[in-house]
This record gives structure tokens, sequence and C-alpha cells, in this order.
């Protein structure tokens, strides 16, 4: 029969530790080191808890387990009982990450990015009772590793969804979402706290430090975001050049309705609307021009193409040639 159960360990890491012995007895000393606790386990449930400090196993300190066990040997008496040391001590620092990338659809962009989220948390075990009874039996057991990878694994589904609830709900890219870190890291702690303190769990500290996306995807989604914004600029363009068109319409519209104005003759026959843009604006360019050979020339051409009659080319003609 073991006469003395303790845990001494240098290693900050270990949340939780079993006695390799169960063969114990009333009058065994189990020695509890500070920021720990002993938890008393039988037929897989956590009952008596021993905190920190020298304990003399007596039927005193073992109430819930003595109801279990029929003591028949006085102060004596061998029984069977698992004993699992908790570590209560804070630990910080713990990081957390998304093993692969959270496919988002970004609402600014309606482009499909991988999301990528990394993040440190904390944790202390404020309720030995309930951390061991949810994990013995379980699949986690009492190895800390798997134990941190089971809660990290939590971590990431619950910020996985608010990030993906985020984006969505308030329309934020996921190029905005670093702006917004605090404000989730809260509201993710608040969602993880319920859940951790099923297992009795206290979550000390949460921060989610960065939201990503690959360096390939980035550099693809920099390339169709380049290609859209020449797109568009062309297209304001294309509207720009549409207004000048329309505008200068107008204008030759109005001088054709204008009969005092020399070039309004010339329009209302044929060079407005009707005729085109390019030809009216080359008209009108001739005209300007001071050679009355090359005005001559033009006038002709125009009469040769039904675009003047031949009682406005004739009229035009004098008036060319009176002012040589």
């Amino acid at each position: 029969m073991v006469e003395q159960v303790k845990f001494n360990s240098s290693n900050p890491d270990v949340l939780v530790w079993k006695f390799p012995s169960e063969d114990l007895k009333l009058g065994a000393q189990v020695i509890v080191n500070p920021s720990q606790e002993a938890v008393f386990v039988k037929s897989g449930k956590a009952l008596d808890v021993l905190t920190s400090g020298t304990h003399t196993l007596s039927t005193g300190n073992l109430p819930l387990l003595g109801k279990l066990i029929k003591w028949t040997f006085g102060n004596k008496t061998p029984f069977t009982s698992e004993i699992w040391f908790v570590n209560k001590t804070i630990r910080r620092g713990l990081k957390w990450g998304t093993k692969g990338p959270v496919q988002i659809i970004d609402p600014v962009y309606n482009f499909p990015i991988s999301v990528r989220a990394f993040g440190e948390w904390g944790l202390r075990i404020n309720d030995s009772q309930s951390f061991v009874n949810q994990i013995v039996g379980s699949q986690i057991g009492a190895d800390s590793n798997l134990i941190e990878e089971y809660f990290s694994g939590e971590i990431v589904q619950k910020t996985a969804n608010l990030l993906a609830n985020i984006i969505t709900k308030d329309k934020i890219s996921i190029f905005q979402i670093n702006t917004k870190l605090n404000e989730l890291s809260e509201d993710v702690q608040k969602q993880i706290e319920s859940e951790f303190d099923r297992f009795g769990i206290e979550v000390v500290n949460f921060n989610i430090e960065r939201v990503s996306i690959p360096e390939e995807e980035n550099k693809k989604f920099q390339e169709i975001l380049g290609k859209k914004m020449e797109i568009s600029q062309l297209n304001d363009v294309n509207v720009s050049q549409q207004y000048t068109k329309i505008k200068t319409l107008e204008i030759l519209d109005k001088a054709a309705e204008n009969p005092s104005n020399g070039m309004g003759t010339l329009i209302g026959a044929g060079i407005g609307v009707g005729a085109g843009l390019p030809l009216g604006k080359n008209f009108a360019e001739n005209m300007i021009s001071s050679d009355p050979m090359q005005k001559l020339q033009k006038l002709k051409q125009m009469l040769d193409s039904g675009l003047i009659t031949q009682d406005e080319f004739n009229a035009k003609k004098r008036e060319i040639l009176s002012n040589i």
C-alpha cells in the first residue's frame, strides 16, 4: 500500500497528472504543492478535492469517497482510487492559429479569399473537479498537448465563424478587418468562455494578433483589382468622350437654328446633326481658313456631294470672291 502520494514537477506546462498507483489506505499522506489540487476519482467520477498542503487521508477529508467505500479496518482501511494532480497556475502565451485557410467571399470586391488567423490566449483551471470530470474517460486524456490542441480547435472554430459573420454582416473587406481586431477578439473571448467554463477553465486573456491571406493569393487579387481599376478608368474616359460629342452636337443644332449665323445656313443645309459631327467639324475648320482657293475647292466638293444647292454654292462663291 502507498504511504505517500505527491507530484513534484518543474514543468509548468503540465496541466494534469495522474498518480501511477491506485492502491491506497487511510493514514497515507498526500502532499499537494502550492498552486495544485489533488482530485480523488472513483468509477470515472471526480469526488473529493484536497488543496495545497500535507494531508493524512481519513474518513473526514474523503466524505464523498467514503460513501462508495465501506471502511472495515479502522484508520488503516485499504481502498482503490485514482488521484489526479491539477496545476492551477495561470498559463499565458499559448499560441493558436488556423491550420488551413478558411474560405470567405469578400463582400466589397465579391471575390473568394482564403483567410488565416493567428493569436495568443491564456488559461487557468479554476474548478479542478469539473476539469477532471470532463477529461477522465475522454479521448483527450491527461496529455497536456492534446488538451491544448482541443481547446485551440474550439478557438479556431469560433474565430472562423465570427470572422465570417462580421465580414458578411458589416460588409467589411478582409483587407480592412485588421482595424477590427480588438472588437473581434472581445467577441470571440465571450463565445469561448461559456464553452471553456464547462471544463472548469477560465480564459484569462485572448487576442487575435493578425488576419491574413496567402501571399500568392494576395498577389493574384492585386492583379485582378488592378485590371478592374483600368476597366473602370476606360469606362470613365468613354463617358467623357460621349459627353463631349453630345455637347458638340447640341452646339451645332443651335447654330443650325440661327439663320443670322453664317455657319448656321450651311449647317442647316445638311452639315449639322444629319450629316455627322466629323463633317461639320471639318467644314467649320476649313471655313476658318484664310486661303480663298481652299474655300472654293471645299465649296465645290460640297456641291458635287449634294450637301449644298447650286444657288447656295453661287452665293457663297460670290461672297468669297468679293473678299479677295
